[in-house]
């Protein structure tokens, strides 16, 4: 699963945002005063004018009476603010949610006793930090969790792509601009409104990024439910989005976890290629073709690549299958729009692709980050379950004496599917 990048200054705290040089005769952010968004205006107002009211990070103890003051109507209203902003600013919803992970910390410490994270030692490295946010930030209480659709509104249809083994299929997700940066800047635009109206506001923001439990997070938040599948789910929007957290010590109100509506439906379990999904709402990622594809450094298991297809870099079937997904709509991020072709290409094209061109056409997506190797990789992988043809093969004969191993092997594995044929 996606997972990188983070924003703030400062190092294991908050980055704290503060409105200086205020004196008495400007608005001051006290209970019972102006409403919060009476606030907001004045001093959004006051910086286009250009006065001289600007934001400054500052980092260590300062004084914090501002936020001190909230009464709880105003904490309120401020929470309604934020949800508001998050639309403006293209999330498709933003919940409030404690920090308190302690019913999640057993699971997660049970999921990497059983060695599911694989290579990922990341995440066996930080283990119980996880699930608690105020060991990873100290003095966390809420986590601002956001949503933002990613599925591209014009993008050719994935079974068809699936269905024919000489072309490449890539998770959807990654056929558009790198996720991290889109989400991090709207993160960090959404933080700095607050910031505009609350003196103090100290946070950090995440996406994909840090020992972050973005899942188990924004469930509290109200924005959906862990479906079987492991993904979070929403019944107006399906799985098709990416998540993003805002970690404060400002004790807004909380929203409340959703419902399940999984029921008795266990088609992302029938579906999975590898059988990944051991158990509901269990995942083995050493089985889970987007950890081979993405997280996976080395050889890819030989007797899960006849499993693998076509999918070069992860894997969308337990969402493609999922009935929710009948109500996902499509982003209307330009960021988001498919980029290279990458919805629909061979795999003899992506195969033949230098270093310098992998570079060039991935610059700014998230597939780069695997580095070009671990591309050819894959698709030796996809190429050694495409149908034989002498194009395939010579299209791998180009690339039996590379100089990494790594790749190598995995062509030698491929010509001799081919040869068995």
């Amino acid at each position: 699963m996606p997972q990188a990048a983070q924003q703030a200054a400062g190092k294991g705290g908050f980055a704290c945002a503060k409105l200086p040089g205020e004196v008495d005769d400007k608005p001051r952010l006290e209970a019972g005063r102006q409403s919060s968004a009476q606030r907001c205006r004045v001093l959004r107002a006051r910086k286009k004018a250009g006065n001289g009211v600007a934001r400054a990070t500052i980092i260590g103890t300062m004084q914090r009476a501002a936020v001190a003051n909230l009464s709880p109507a105003g904490r309120a209203d401020l929470a309604r603010q934020i949800k508001r902003w998050g639309s403006e600013l293209g999330f498709q919803q933003v919940g409030i949610a404690d920090a308190d992970l302690s019913a999640a910390e057993a699971r997660l410490l049970d999921w990497l006793g059983r060695g599911f994270h694989g290579e990922m030692d990341y995440m066996a490295r930080h283990g119980a930090d996880r699930a608690r946010p105020g060991t990873l930030v100290p003095g966390t209480v809420r986590v601002i969790a956001a949503r933002m659709n990613y599925w591209p509104a014009q993008v050719r249809d994935s079974e068809t792509v699936l269905n024919d083994g000489a072309r490449a299929f890539i998770s959807r997700y990654a056929t558009g601009r790198d996720y991290h940066a889109v989400m991090r800047k709207r993160l960090q635009r959404l933080a700095d409104r607050i910031s505009d109206c609350v003196e103090g506001f100290r946070y950090r923001a995440f996406t994909d990024s840090a020992p972050v439990m973005e899942v188990e997070l924004a469930g509290k938040a109200g924005l959906g439910w862990r479906g079987k599948h492991t993904l979070l789910l929403n019944r107006e929007a399906g799985s098709y989005f990416f998540l993003g957290e805002i970690y404060t010590d400002l004790a807004l109100p909380v929203d409340g976890p959703r419902d399940d509506h999984c029921g008795s439906c266990q088609k992302c379990l029938d579906v999975c290629p590898t059988r990944a999904i051991v158990a509901p709402y269990q995942l083995d990622a050493r089985r889970c073709i987007s950890y081979l594809t993405i997280e996976h450094k080395s050889a890819i298991p030989e007797a899960l690549r006849p499993l693998i297809g076509n999918r070069v870099y992860g894997c969308d079937d337990c969402q493609l299958v999922c009935p929710w997904n009948r109500f996902a709509a499509p982003s209307a991020e330009p960021d988001f729009a498919v980029r290279s072709g990458l919805d629909d290409t061979t795999l003899i094209e992506l195969f033949g692709w230098t270093e310098g061109q992998f570079q060039d056409r991935l610059a700014g997506s998230a597939i780069r980050r695997i580095g070009y190797l671990r591309w050819l990789r894959n698709l030796a992988v996809g190429l050694g379950n495409a149908p034989t043809s002498r194009d395939v093969v010579e299209a791998l004969g180009a690339r039996a004496d590379y100089a990494s191993a790594l790749v190598r092997e995995h062509v030698a594995w491929a010509l001799a599917r081919h040869d068995k044929r």
